[in-house]
């Protein structure tokens, strides 16, 4: 698995949301994606991610800057999860981990002393031609939309 970088087109993908609609990464040509990797729906971490997405959505989307969320979660999961903390963007359900493995997210993690394998966090933003134009690896998950627009000027 190759460690994706700026610059490069990002990986295309297409994967079920929350609803089972078929989203797809070619379906924003034009808009810039931020796409956010996430280790569990509904975890402290996550659920704070998630909130500090919602809080300024408004402002991102005034942008024209679409938001995704992206985990291992299925459907039924993202759908309590967007419900339960009224989340205005998509989830997309990768149960088969095709789009974790592409960005090079899913990899060896540990907690209390054993290792396992999981989601690493990460957020891409990705331009309006699909290329990655930064990429952020130490995602402060109560800062997340802030990391984001430190980093574009729109």
């Amino acid at each position: 698995m190759t460690e994706l970088k700026e610059g490069q087109k990002a990986p295309e993908f297409s994967v079920q949301d929350q609803d089972g609609n078929q989203i797809s990464l070619a379906q924003f040509t034009g808009k810039m994606v931020v796409l956010y990797f996430y280790p569990k729906d509904d975890t402290p971490g996550c659920t704070a991610e998630a909130c500090d997405f919602r809080d300024n959505y408004q402002t991102l989307a005034a942008k024209g800057i679409v938001v995704l969320g992206v985990s291992t979660d299925d459907e039924k999961s993202h759908k309590k999860f967007i419900s339960k903390h009224e989340l205005p963007f998509p989830l997309l359900a990768d149960i088969d981990k095709k789009i974790v493995e592409a960005y090079g997210v899913w990899g060896e993690k540990s907690m209390y002393g054993k290792t396992y394998m999981g989601t690493n966090r990460k957020t891409f933003i990705i331009d309006e031609e699909g290329t990655i134009i930064h990429i952020i690896s130490k995602v402060d998950t109560k800062n997340a939309s802030a990391q984001v627009f430190d980093l574009i000027s729109v």
